[in-house]
């Protein structure tokens, strides 16, 4: 798939942030990508939204457009939640009209009530989390890239995004989700990739790759039945 490198300092010494990596998703498809910190998945989900290039290898969406959620949604603080509906909206190519159709429904799902129109300093991350996730499933992406905001918020919030990313899954060609939640990719993901120190340690069924995971981290080891 793609290689990535940092440079460190004014040596050519290099560190690969993913190295050999290689799958392929089909359409209906969730995938999980699990690994420690620092093993390359927000790296990988920063590449298939077209953030950064790989310098060596190839991404193709096949003319798909992929929208990255994340922590780190760029909302604007001085402004309240409404306006950065609009804001993101036209940040992934939504006009205002089509916005403005669906702007009931997205505020409704992020149960933010009135502080929809307070600035967005006074948020807690929970509800910014809340809002930036309703956004993003209310304009159903192409390719939906969801990078660990599913485990920030409420038991009941998250068990309505989960049923939300199911009903989305019959619209969206692909949805790929970092977490570190072993729960939600079990019931949610139907593969998944394993990354550990930028390569592939495993891919494929998520109860496989899960246990294999959770073997691994726990100092022991599990076979991993890989898809075809």
């Amino acid at each position: 798939m793609a290689e990535f490198l940092r440079r460190q300092n004014s040596t050519e010494s290099k560190f690969w942030a993913i190295r050999d990596v290689s799958f392929a998703v089909r359409d209906g498809d969730v995938l999980g990508v699990i690994g420690r910190n620092g093993s390359g998945k927000s790296t990988l989900l920063l590449t298939l939204a077209g953030i950064i290039r790989p310098d060596f290898g190839t991404i193709q969406t096949l003319g798909l457009r992929p929208t990255l959620l994340t922590m780190t949604t760029g909302f604007e603080t001085d402004l309240s939640g409404r306006e950065n509906i609009y804001l993101q909206a036209a940040y992934f190519g939504f006009s205002r009209s089509r916005i403005r159709e669906r702007i009931d429904e997205i505020i409704e799902f992020s149960e933010l009530g009135s502080f929809i129109d307070a600035q967005m300093r006074t948020y807690s991350t929970g509800m910014r989390v809340r809002l930036a996730f309703s956004i993003a499933v209310h304009i159903e992406p192409e390719i939906l890239l969801i990078d660990e905001v599913l485990g920030v918020g409420d038991a009941s919030f998250t068990e309505k995004s989960r049923a939300k990313l199911r009903e989305l899954m019959k619209k969206a060609h692909a949805i790929v989700i970092v977490s570190h939640s072993m729960s939600f990719i079990r019931k949610t993901c139907t593969k998944v990739l394993w990354l550990q120190e930028g390569r592939i340690a495993g891919f494929g069924n998520p109860q496989d790759v899960v246990n294999a995971y959770i073997a691994a981290t726990e100092g022991t080891r599990a076979p991993v039945r890989a898809l075809p």
